[in-house]
């Protein structure tokens, strides 16, 4: 008979704990996603003698334009989901907890990086 821990292996964690997956990817979302990607934009426009820093992004949006940020940051983020939900189904905690914990973390951080420079190059 299968041990407890072997069936809840075989149930992936955003399915037995759903709220916590959801809550993850939302700080994702909120930081990586939106955060960073209006602060970008706000930063591009308002400081136009500064010039996107990132070699890969500034080359989208030269590119495709706007449209080419969010482009390459929706890529971004759906491999990292593939790779949590992968790793949930597969019982692995760090693959599972990894992608939506480091997005948050450099969401945040390019997000405030943003809003400073910005804040120091008008103020």
């Amino acid at each position: 008979m299968p041990s407890a821990r072997d069936r809840s292996r075989r149930c992936p964690a955003y399915l037995r704990r759903p709220r916590e997956f959801y809550t993850l990817w939302i700080a994702a979302t909120t930081t990586y996603g939106v955060g960073d990607i209006v602060s970008t934009i706000a930063f591009l426009q308002y400081v136009p003698e500064v010039d996107e820093a990132n070699p890969v992004v500034a080359a989208a949006i030269d590119t495709f334009g706007l449209a080419g940020l969010v482009g390459l940051k929706l890529a971004v983020y759906l491999v990292m989901l593939w790779i949590s939900v992968h790793g949930a189904r597969g019982g692995d905690g760090f693959l599972y907890y990894f992608p939506p914990v480091l997005l948050t973390l450099v969401g945040l951080f390019l997000t405030t990086t943003n809003v400073w420079l910005m804040w120091v190059a008008t103020g």
